[in-house]
């Protein structure tokens, strides 16, 4: 690759090399990446090839841009619809970084003229496809939350990398707060984006994920601190990032071995929309697409848990996603190896040798989600693209017209240090995990061995890392894979999603085996959430649908007679007399005197809890976690 060449900032007039890339008429790949506040972008440009796999992209010496396409999750095992989207790769053989305001010169000053062809799916019959994801998949267990997505339709005759580089001045100029603000022409792919989420990125050792959920509006009311705050407090809002932040920690616990600690929340002021995220934090000796490869892709655009919210998808989006919610992966060669830096694909139109042009948005679902209040917010996250297409209108910017070189503050910009504002933030956390909120020290107050019981809920990887962290060596296998008489000290049977009733669910069939063999035979067993509940079937309880959804819900509960703040992710519940004696196995009920919805089953060698002790919404989760498992082994 040749040296990376700087320009300095008052340099007005771009290399010939840059312009020529920059010419419509060129066919030589080209991608613009700027990052979030930088004053110079960077441009590269190479040879485009394409892979199978994640493990194929070439790291043998240049830097490499990958555009990875959602159907690459399969690498996972998970459910994605195929499209023809390849995993394509730019290995740079030349590189710049220069100054914003002379390539805004050297960019189209003004979007193309566009036909404005709208949503594939109105607001009302998105709304309605909602209503049913509410109700027949979150509302029968299959997971917390779902991201659904919508397609946005367009049209141009104008020639695609005059289109894409014209997006990407507007995005330059106007669009505040993105992460990376970058367009791609090349191996038959052209697309401009703003995105505003780091996915992952890895530097000497330290892993960073950046999940960011909950969105409040700008429009068409102007942001107020009253109404800010109103969001801030707002359940639904806050219930969205706490459950993504969940999931980005269960990818922390599989690729950090001292797994990852949360800093935050705070705001991220946009244009159009302001979220809320949280920074998450840990350290990793492994191949950075190793890294990206476990991290596949965002819950944030997905769902979870992620691979239920996988089948989800693909059971309600009738086509592929594309490039939508993959990642854009820059790998850049140092002395100490390659670093990763990688944003979401979302905030991105896509125009194809046709001239057609695709921009996707989804909304988060969860239980308290108003199904036409998603639809508009998809039009809010839409919006910025849209705007720089010129297909909505423009109001209150004036930066192409003055020459800025970046685009004007957010205006929630200004509310961020408020007192009343952080104090907002930080009443958030007042209810979170200690655990993942601190420095993680090593308890070592247990010994032994642990095997978890995988049965589709990566919350085994968070529950690993504590047992770790209480003394014991903790393994995962599938639920396919376990005999329930391993070697081991102890067998923590999983959550997961789905009807713990279903006996034509082999997964189902196959727990009820293994639970009966070990609680019979006396062997120390731990049960959790979907497992306590197969559990309970066995002792003779019956299982409800509860009338309303505990998906992502903190409550005080009682375990092993101590009160504490827990986590629930379910969405049946066994029931029971707290006190009882169950009809089959001999096991004493922990179950609320009001409504009978049994919080743990305690017997001989046996404790299973309906709550989630590893989550984040877990405030005494890891001490209730010593207890059932120290209750377990006795």
């Amino acid at each position: 690759m040749e040296a990376t060449t700087n320009f300095e900032k008052d340099m007005t007039v771009l290399p010939d090399a840059v312009a020529e890339l920059l010419d419509p008429a060129s066919d030589k790949p080209v991608a613009i990446v700027r990052r979030q506040d930088d004053d110079v972008a960077v441009v590269l440009t190479g040879t485009v090839g394409s892979v199978a796999l994640l493990a194929e992209i070439p790291l043998d010496g240049p830097d490499v841009l990958a555009l990875i396409p959602f159907h690459q999750i399969r690498e996972r095992g998970w459910e994605a619809l195929a499209g023809e989207e390849q995993l394509l790769y730019l290995q740079v053989t030349s590189r710049w970084e220069v100054p914003l305001q002379p390539l805004l010169d050297a960019l189209p000053p003004s979007p193309p003229k566009t036909e404005d062809i709208g949503f594939a799916v109105s607001d009302e019959e998105y709304a309605d496809e909602v209503g049913r994801i509410i109700s027949d998949e979150i509302g029968r267990g299959e997971g917390a939350n779902f991201v659904i997505r919508r397609d946005y339709r367009a049209h141009t005759d104008a020639p695609t990398r005059e289109a894409v580089l014209a997006w990407l001045h507007a995005l330059l100029s106007f669009e505040a707060g993105s992460y990376w603000t970058f367009a791609w022409v090349g191996g038959g792919v052209a697309c401009a984006g703003a995105s505003p989420e780091r996915h992952v990125s890895a530097e000497d050792g330290t892993v960073l994920m950046n999940p960011i959920s909950g969105t409040y509006r700008h429009q068409p009311d102007a942001p107020t601190v009253e109404a800010l705050l109103e969001f801030l407090a707002n359940r639904k809002e806050s219930e969205e990032l706490v459950m993504v932040v969940d999931e980005e920690l269960k990818m922390m616990s599989a690729v950090c071995p001292g797994g990852g600690v949360m800093r935050g929340p705070y705001l991220k002021p946009m244009t159009r929309v302001t979220h809320t995220e949280y920074l998450l934090e840990g350290r990793s000796d492994l191949d950075p697409r190793d890294i990206l490869r476990s991290t596949m892709f965002a819950p944030t655009v997905i769902g979870s848990p992620m691979e239920s919210a996988c089948r989800v998808i693909a059971r309600h989006e009738t086509s592929a996603r594309g490039y939508y919610s993959g990642v854009l992966a820059l790998f850049e060669s140092t002395p100490a190896g390659y670093r990763l830096d990688a944003p979401i694909l979302l905030r991105t139109a896509f125009i194809d040798e046709d001239g057609d042009i695709t921009v996707s948005a989804g909304a988060t679902l969860v239980r308290h989600s108003d199904p036409l209040s998603e639809a508009h917010e998809t039009r809010a996250k839409a919006s910025g693209m849209l705007t720089a297409l010129g297909l909505l209108p423009r109001a209150g910017h004036t930066a192409a017209q003055s020459g800025i070189q970046a685009p004007s503050a957010s205006p929630t910009a200004h509310m961020v240090n408020l007192p009343e504002v952080q104090a907002a933030l930080a009443d958030r956390n007042r209810d979170l995990a200690p655990f993942w909120r601190d420095a993680q020290t090593p308890r070592g107050e247990l010994s032994g061995s642990a095997l978890l019981v995988d049965c589709g809920d990566d919350f085994n990887q968070m529950l690993a890392h504590q047992l770790r962290h209480l003394g014991l060596d903790a393994d995962i296998a599938s639920w396919k894979d376990v005999t329930g008489f391993e070697d081991v000290d102890l067998v923590v049977f999983g959550p997961g999603p789905g009807d713990p009733t279903d006996l034509h669910d082999p997964r189902v069939v196959r727990v009820r085996e293994l639970l009966r063999a070990r609680v019979e035979a006396g062997l120390p067993t731990v049960a959790v959430c979907l497992s306590h509940q197969i559990l309970a079937t066995l002792a003779g309880l019956p299982i409800e649908v509860l009338p309303e959804s505990r998906q992502g819900l903190p409550l005080r509960v009682s375990i092993l007679g101590s009160e504490g703040l827990i986590g629930f992710y379910n969405t049946f519940a066994a029931v029971a007399e707290d006190g009882s004696m169950t009809p089959d196995l001999n096991l004493t009920v922990e179950a609320d005197s009001t409504t009978g919805i049994v919080n743990a089953l305690v017997g001989n060698h046996v404790v299973s809890v309906q709550g989630h002790l590893e989550s984040v919404l877990s405030y005494d989760g890891f001490d209730a976690l010593g207890a059932v498992v120290e209750r377990a082994l006795r």
